[in-house]
């Protein structure tokens, strides 16, 4: 006969493995629901930079560029962007079961704006101060393309894809993904109303303010990417492992021992 004594070190061995295993696959949940809960904080961050950036810009004319006030504008800027970028994601992954193809489509288009205006944030904080001096023509050309005023020289094709990155990223995009987290309904449903709202805001209103006030029309978006950030800071997840069965319970489970001749 298997001797009994046998039969209790192998039982302890498969729950021993089992408890390892439950132990392993829970830490990766939670590690998991960590992630989005620092993407909460940078969405979080991102909405309330856009908010502080627009008070404290300075004018978009030449003598500003080599400013400290300049500097710190474009440094928060690029700041902003990073956070904005791994604060939406974050915000996608929490609902992306829910949101299809629409929550997808605007996810995409609005991490473009965030990432071409990576690019144009860059050029603003370390590019433009070098060159105002030695190139003033070319930095104010720059300029231009924010305010609409016309420039000396050619730029390329840098206003057409600055008006894209306007239209196609910020507008499209975040209509699109506002519209996506209302109609999932996980994260608050009126911070998604207000996302899709705030981002078509310039076209509605570009006719009656005009640069630089039209910046109060950021407002409503920073203040729905630090809505929807909180919400995920915020939000209490359920542990998605099961507990783990009593030993009394497992060995039932365990065929028992035969015997044999």
């Amino acid at each position: 006969m298997i001797s009994t004594k046998k039969t209790a070190g192998i039982e302890d061995k498969h729950i021993h493995t089992d408890r390892q295993t439950a132990i392993k696959e829970s830490k990766m949940k939670i590690t998991a629901s960590k992630v989005i809960r620092w993407a909460g904080l940078a969405a979080m961050g991102a909405g309330i930079l856009f908010i502080a950036i627009q008070a404290i810009h300075p004018l978009d004319v030449l003598s500003s560029v080599t400013t400290t006030q300049w500097a710190i504008t474009h440094y928060l800027s690029l700041a902003m962007d990073l956070l904005g970028l791994l604060g939406i994601t974050g915000i996608y992954a929490r609902q992306v079961e829910k949101s299809g193809w629409l929550g997808l489509a605007g996810f995409i288009l609005f991490s473009l704006f965030y990432a071409f205006s990576l690019a144009f944030h860059f050029t603003e904080a370390f590019i433009s101060p070098v060159l105002a001096t030695e190139a003033p023509r070319f930095v104010e050309g720059f300029l231009g393309i924010v305010t609409g005023a016309p420039s000396e020289i050619h730029l390329g094709v840098l206003p057409a894809v600055y008006k894209l990155t306007g239209f196609v990223g910020y507008v499209l995009g975040g209509l699109l993904f506002g519209i996506a987290t209302l109609r999932a309904g996980i994260l608050p449903r009126w911070a998604g109303g207000l996302l899709a709202f705030g981002t078509i805001l310039p076209l509605l209103g570009s006719s009656l303010v005009h640069h630089p006030f039209d910046r109060i029309f950021a407002v409503p978006v920073g203040l729905a990417m630090a809505w929807l950030g909180y919400a995920l800071l915020s939000e209490r997840r359920t542990q998605a492992s099961e507990p783990l069965p009593s030993r009394a319970s497992t060995g039932s489970a365990i065929p028992q021992p035969s015997k044999v001749a």
